[in-house]
């Protein structure tokens, strides 16, 4: 079956579906996004999604293209049309299209929608839960609105890059004082040999992650320690267990940061407990 995918409107077989060579996403990266999980068919957490989308829109001045109604009914049709059972739905966001010029075009510019979807192997994710993922660390290297969920990822894609070249999965990003950031395309956390959960607050320099606030609430209702502040490499390397979240990753065990183990190199109790619990505590449309 062939993928479908919307754009502006329109409900596309994925190899015709095109935007206007003068799209400002192409052009400048003038976009914004969002990627919710689909799992049973349904699409987890969108309401929060949503919400984070309309932040990013202000932040970057881009009008909403629609109703929060119609926009949900397109994502989930998307969904429909692919028959996504497990998977993402990715949704994008531009200024529109406009001849190129930095300064904005003009408010009668409509902003672009694309919304693709797509199924995922739910046992690889699990094998690679079971086993845990190696991740490497990097010099921050980003613009300091990070908190955007802007389509302006290259620094992103040449981490995630290193990270595979050296036969991790991600890269997480270390300011200019040794703390960890965040992940390429994830939310970093550690669990200390004492047994608090920590990662660092949303309040600036990084991405408020739509897991990542899900699992603050498991964390409150299952009674484990949270700590939200920084944390540095040396600490991470002397953790008890590590982690990765994020939307298509849910809760992934860290079991090695540069080389090193962590813990006894393997997915920890904490870890596996908050990826089995993760969905009591999402949404589901």
């Amino acid at each position: 079956m062939s993928r479908i995918a919307y754009v502006n409107g329109r409900y596309r077989d994925l190899h015709d579906a095109s935007v206007n060579i003068e799209d400002r996403g192409y052009q400048f990266a003038d976009g914004v996004y969002e990627v919710c999980e689909v799992r049973h068919g349904k699409i987890v957490d969108m309401p929060r999604h949503m919400v984070r989308l309309d932040r990013s829109l202000r932040e970057l001045r881009i009008g909403k293209p629609m109703s929060d109604p119609a926009l949900q009914f397109v994502i989930h049709e998307v969904v429909r049309r692919n028959r996504v059972t497990y998977g993402m739905v990715y949704l994008q966001i531009t200024r529109g299209v406009a001849h190129r010029e930095h300064a904005f075009p003009p408010n009668t510019v409509r902003p672009s929608v694309v919304v693709t979807a797509k199924n995922l192997n739910l046992e690889k994710s699990e094998k690679s839960a079971a086993h845990g993922i190696a991740v490497i660390t990097l010099p921050e290297n980003r613009w300091p609105r990070v908190d955007i969920k802007s389509v302006s990822l290259l620094p992103n894609v040449l981490a995630k890059q290193q990270a595979k070249e050296q036969g991790a999965y991600e890269a997480w990003f270390v300011d200019s004082a040794g703390y960890v950031t965040e992940g390429s395309s994830s939310n970093a956390w550690i669990v200390t040999k004492d047994g608090k959960v920590v990662t660092r607050s949303a309040a600036v320099g990084i991405l408020p992650g739509i897991t990542r606030a899900v699992l603050i609430e498991a964390l409150a209702a299952l009674q484990l320690r949270l700590e939200e502040r920084p944390f540095t490499t040396e600490e991470a390397n002397d953790a008890s267990e590590a982690f990765i979240s994020a939307s298509t990753q849910l809760v992934m065990p860290v079991v090695k940061i540069d080389g090193k183990a962590i813990g006894n190199g393997l997915p920890g109790p904490i870890t596996l407990k908050l990826r089995t619990h993760f969905h009591e505590f999402s949404t589901f449309s």
